[in-house]
């Protein structure tokens, strides 16, 4: 659990931010193969509370409050260079920053003064928001009755650790909310029942609330939000999207790294005159196009973050709730598929040798494979095409 006693800079602008975020990926950097190897057998405490002591817990909380509110071109930067190094740490505050921004929008002026004065110090939200059981991950059989909170949660990315989960739950009248717990509430059980392919070090294990008493003041209707046109989605996507360019990136590092300092020529290579890895021409090919394709999701990401810096929070129509969620979407999309392609590549480019555990350049394609199937990527290239073909407008009010 965040440390009470933490002490947190509180940063004050977008420049700052990015250079928290260049600093966290340098502390965390030296044990990302062991937290990879290591799961859910070791809580990775020493890398979040270099970024839980970092200030970026707080960047996006509105400057009225203290916060620095930056553009979400900063936040997606920030978070793809966090992802570059480990975007299983980088994963870890996804929903705290959709939180905040559930907050800023439909939040009480309690709610933010007291939850936001709380991040500014370091406290960070995990999120209880998926199920099982039912016909999709939202179908929700978790409920506020009478003030006691119940139900069992899954993929509880960040709740292990938090000092607050956010928690999706149906109220009395059947009307969906979020409560904020306290993560240390007694009746709060976070397991870490987390054996996956990638993503280990997330511990992303199962959550179970048994009779959880919940302050009606940290209730918010959640409801509201999905009622109108919003950009909550599209900026909860955006972060998905900076972790999967994050990864391409990482991959591609690490193929240029092994490339310059181990890899060996192969024999064809040799016969047809190379002296190393590097003068391969069909290395020379397939590490540029998988550069260029890399570049191009970097701007993608990039784009898609200052369309919605330009839409803002709260979209003026449907219409402009769509191009902000269908941009991230793109960038989503089109970041997963080649954050996949390039840690594969990798050892193509690279050869037998660094499929070595010891290198645990596996890492990569495992990180990028699990967290790209978060959300069907079909889906995003569907309502792309639905909207450019006919003008159709992806659903909730336009956002996807």
């Amino acid at each position: 659990m965040a440390s009470s006693a933490l002490t947190v800079p509180v940063l004050a602008d977008d420049a700052s931010a990015l250079a928290a975020a260049h600093a966290v990926a340098e502390a965390i950097a030296p044990g990302v193969v062991a937290r990879d190897r290591a799961g859910a057998d070791a809580v990775p405490r020493d890398a979040l509370a270099a970024l839980d002591g970092s200030g970026l817990l707080g960047v996006t909380v509105p400057r009225a409050h203290g916060g620095a509110e930056v553009a979400m071109a900063t936040l997606a930067e920030a978070v793809r260079v966090v992802a570059a190094v480990d975007p299983a740490i980088a994963q870890v505050p996804q929903a705290h920053f959709l939180f905040l921004d559930v907050l800023r929008v439909w939040g009480t002026e309690a709610q933010r003064a007291r939850l936001f004065g709380e991040v500014l110090a370091g406290a960070r939200i995990g999120n209880a928001l998926a199920e099982r059981g039912g016909q999709h991950a939202q179908d929700l059989k978790t409920r506020v009755t009478g003030g006691v909170l119940a139900g069992t949660k899954y993929y509880c990315t960040g709740a292990l650790t938090a000092r607050w989960i956010a928690v999706s739950a149906l109220d009395d009248d059947g009307r969906l909310v979020a409560a904020f717990v306290a993560r240390d509430t007694p009746g709060v059980t976070v397991d870490t029942d987390w054996d996956v392919l990638g993503q280990r070090a997330t511990i992303s294990g199962t959550t179970t609330f048994a009779d959880v008493p919940v302050d009606p003041a940290l209730l918010v209707d959640y409801a509201r939000a999905y009622e109108v046109p919003q950009q909550l989605g599209a900026r909860a996507q955006l972060v998905h999207a900076a972790i999967e360019v994050g990864i391409a990136g990482g991959a591609l590092r690490d193929a240029r790294a092994y490339l310059r300092e181990k890899a060996r020529p192969s024999t064809e290579a040799v016969r047809a005159g190379a002296d190393a890895a590097v003068d391969d021409p069909h290395v020379l090919h397939r590490y540029g196009r998988a550069a260029a394709r890399v570049g191009a999701a970097e701007a993608l990401l990039a784009d898609a973050a200052r369309t919605l810096d330009a839409i803002g929070l709260e979209p003026a129509d449907a219409d402009a709730a769509a191009r902000g969620s269908l941009a991230v979407a793109a960038a989503k999309a089109f970041g997963s598929e080649v954050a996949v392609d390039t840690a594969s590549e990798l050892f193509q480019l690279c050869g037998t040798s660094s499929t070595a555990g010891k290198y645990d350049l596996d890492r990569h394609w495992r990180n990028a494979r699990t967290h790209s199937v978060h959300d069907p990527l079909d889906w995003k290239y569907h309502h792309l095409a639905a909207y450019a073909l006919a003008d159709v407008l992806p659903p909730n009010h336009g956002q996807l």
